[in-house]
C-alpha cells in the first residue's frame, strides 16, 4: 500500500503478539456472556481497552504487562485460577492478574483496605494495568448511575492516592492521564 512504511516483525515480536492474542482470547472465553454494568456491553471490551490504554495511551510495550492486562479480572470474576494463567502464559503474567484480584472471600471493606495495600507494594507493571484499568472504568462511567459513578471516581482517588508518592517519574504521565480523566469525568457532573 502506498504511503504505509515497509517493515518486518521480528521473530521475537511476532511471539510476543501471538501471546498477547492468546491473552485476549482466553480473557474473551473466559468472560464468556458476562455483560459490563451498562447492561449492554460485552465484558471482553474492557480488558481489550485496558490493553489499548496501557499500550496506546501509557506508551507500554511489555508484552507480559499488556498480557496481564488482557487477563486482569479473569482470575477475580471467572473460574480461572492462578495455576492455570500459570500454565498459559507462565508465573509472571500470573503474579501480575493475581496481584490485580480482590479477594471476594473477605468483607468488602477488608478486602478494599488489602487490595489498595498490596497494590500499594506491587510492581510497576502492576500499577500500569491499575490505573489503565481505572482510566477505562472512568470512561465507562458517562453510561452508569450518579451513584455507581461517585463510587468509581472515589475508587480511582484512592488508588492514585497510594500510586503518587514515589511513583516513578518515567510513568508520571500515566497518573496524569488518569487524573485528567478523573477531572473530566467530575466536569461532567
Amino acid at each position: 500500500m502506498a504511503g504505509l512504511p515497509s517493515w518486518k516483525m521480528s521473530s521475537a515480536m511476532t511471539e510476543d503478539y501471538t501471546n498477547l492474542c492468546r491473552a485476549l482470547s482466553f480473557a474473551a472465553r473466559a468472560h464468556q456472556g458476562q455483560i459490563r454494568k451498562d447492561g449492554k456491553t460485552p465484558y471482553i471490551a474492557h480488558p481489550a481497552r485496558v490493553v489499548a490504554v496501557l499500550s496506546a495511551v501509557f506508551g507500554v510495550r511489555d508484552p507480559e504487562t499488556l498480557a496481564a492486562a488482557a487477563l486482569h479480572d479473569t482470575i477475580e470474576d471467572t473460574k480461572t485460577d492462578r495455576d492455570e494463567l500459570i500454565e498459559q502464559f507462565g508465573p509472571r503474567v500470573a503474579e501480575y492478574v493475581a496481584l490485580l484480584t480482590k479477594d471476594k472471600r473477605k468483607p468488602e471493606e477488608e478486602r478494599e483496605r488489602d487490595y489498595l495495600d498490596a497494590l500499594a507494594a506491587a510492581p510497576i507493571e502492576v500499577k500500569l494495568c491499575k490505573l489503565a484499568d481505572a482510566y477505562d472504568n472512568l470512561i465507562d462511567s458517562t453510561g452508569l448511575s450518579a451513584e455507581e459513578r461517585a463510587k468509581r471516581v472515589r475508587k480511582t482517588r484512592e488508588v492514585l492516592a497510594r500510586f503518587e508518592p514515589g511513583f516513578p517519574a518515567e510513568w508520571s504521565h500515566a497518573l496524569q492521564c488518569v487524573r485528567d480523566r478523573l477531572a473530566a469525568v467530575e466536569r461532567a457532573d
